[in-house]
């Protein structure tokens, strides 16, 4: 089939390069020229394991292509999924102008039937608004349907996500937009596996805030259980073995640490706060899940103060920027939350990230990056691990210990056996285990 795939972002590019590789032929379109030239040289705009390979193997195929033309894309393809950004608005509420400007786009150019399928995370009943916008704009008349499919890809393991779907939630309204979205996952689940779900727009809409509210809520719980164990001298990670061996509970998701970040959750559980409040239910449990993600960095950084006692002029070194190991993505990760409070401390910051020192920097140019982790830890009074990357799993802690000035480390992803880093002679303070 062909497909056309508008915005070429983390949901974007990796749908229509998989597509591409199941078969498909697929033009990718973006209003961004640079991400467009990037991606006609060979390079990605993003960080993603495995894309690189697909993306290159599918344009050498001629299944693959990228176009900045709304209107090309509107005539190459039946369906077109929508995989722009939503990013949060001056209230927190879902930033609906990047989907609206689609639909309209679109519809100007539609000369017969077209497909629209809201990829991105969109807040629920937004595809009344995406079918009233279509209506209002269109020149022909011509059917159409908007469906919704969310994404549940995991950055860092998306291509797997892709490739092999536990499920694919499509919501559509008519028997005709069910039969083009099923010929379209056709080879990937029959490759990959995994359940397709057909059902109502909103329900579809709604499963995608309601799976990462759920999931943020597990984080928060467990961080607030891992507060508990320090006071009662309890271990938070064998407290959370007892729990997800029960298969009511599972066991991912239940690793205390800093607090969730990243470009999903905290968009989509505001954005389901938020949609809530709108229809009259206030949801207080996700409020809450929401204080207890903002509070556990503060109690990480309560850990720092009391280590360092003066935190000015005391080096800091930061092990970890991306919100978690194998991206690049920065958005809401808990070094935001660190870098200025520290240098609003007056700390002396040093920091390693493999791949997200320059997308942090677009934020923070200030910030002192070395690409080297013992050169990073060199003469530090303290060491902050806010990323589980593997190269810090797999590092010489006694090399890491002679590097520094002052060998304490306050791990917020609780990578190190508590003993047995003590044992080597460090100062260690990690979350929920005394």
């Amino acid at each position: 089939m062909k497909i056309s795939v508008v915005g070429t972002g983390y949901v974007g590019l990796v749908t229509g390069a998989c597509f591409a590789d199941a078969g498909h032929d697929v033009l990718c379109i973006d209003n961004d020229p640079k991400k467009i030239k990037m991606l006609h040289n060979g390079f990605m705009p993003i960080y993603e394991p495995g894309l690189d390979a697909i993306v290159e193997r599918n344009v050498k195929l001629g299944r693959l292509k990228f176009s900045t033309c709304i209107k090309e894309g509107t005539e190459f393809a039946p369906v077109i999924f929508i995989a722009v950004g939503t990013p949060p608005g001056v209230g927190g509420e879902a930033n609906m102008t990047y989907v609206e400007q689609v639909g309209r786009q679109v519809a100007e150019n539609m000369t017969e039937y077209r497909l629209l399928v809201e990829k991105s995370t969109v807040p629920a009943q937004t595809s009344e608004y995406l079918k009233r916008t279509v209506l209002k704009y269109l020149r022909a008349d011509t059917d159409f349907d908007v469906a919704s499919n969310p994404e549940f890809l995991r950055e860092g393991t998306a291509i797997e996500d892709a490739t092999h779907p536990d499920r694919i939630v499509v919501g559509v309204d008519s028997d005709r937009a069910a039969d083009l979205l099923e010929e379209i996952y056709r080879p990937i689940l029959e490759k990959g596996g995994g359940a397709f779900l057909r059902m109502s727009v909103t329900s579809a809409e709604l499963a995608k805030h309601a799976s990462n509210s759920f999931l943020a809520m597990k984080i928060s719980y467990i961080n607030a259980v891992a507060r508990i164990c320090e006071l009662a001298g309890a271990d938070v990670e064998q407290v959370a073995k007892g729990m997800g061996l029960d298969p009511r509970i599972g066991p991912r998701f239940l690793n205390a640490g800093v607090g969730y970040g990243g470009s999903c959750f905290p968009k989509d559980v505001d954005a389901f706060v938020r949609l809530a409040d709108a229809l009259g239910c206030e949801f207080t449990l996700l409020k809450e899940v929401q204080n207890i993600n903002k509070s556990q960095r503060e109690y990480v950084m309560k850990k720092i103060k009391q280590e360092l006692w003066v935190v000015q002029d005391k080096k800091v070194a930061i092990f970890g920027l991306a919100f978690k190991p194998e991206t690049d993505d920065v958005r809401e990760a808990p070094s935001l939350y660190f870098v200025p409070k520290l240098q609003e401390m007056k700390a002396k910051l040093t920091a390693w990230d493999p791949v997200a020192e320059s997308k942090f920097k677009e934020i923070h140019p200030d910030l002192d990056c070395v690409q080297d982790l013992y050169e990073c830890a060199k003469d530090a009074d303290l060491l902050l691990i806010l990323t589980e990357w593997s190269e810090v799993k797999n590092m010489d802690l006694q090399k890491l210990k002679n590097v520094m000035a002052s060998p304490v480390i306050v791990d917020g992803r609780n990578i190190f056996h508590p003993e047995e880093i003590r044992s080597l002679g460090f100062t260690y303070h990690s979350v929920g285990r005394n």
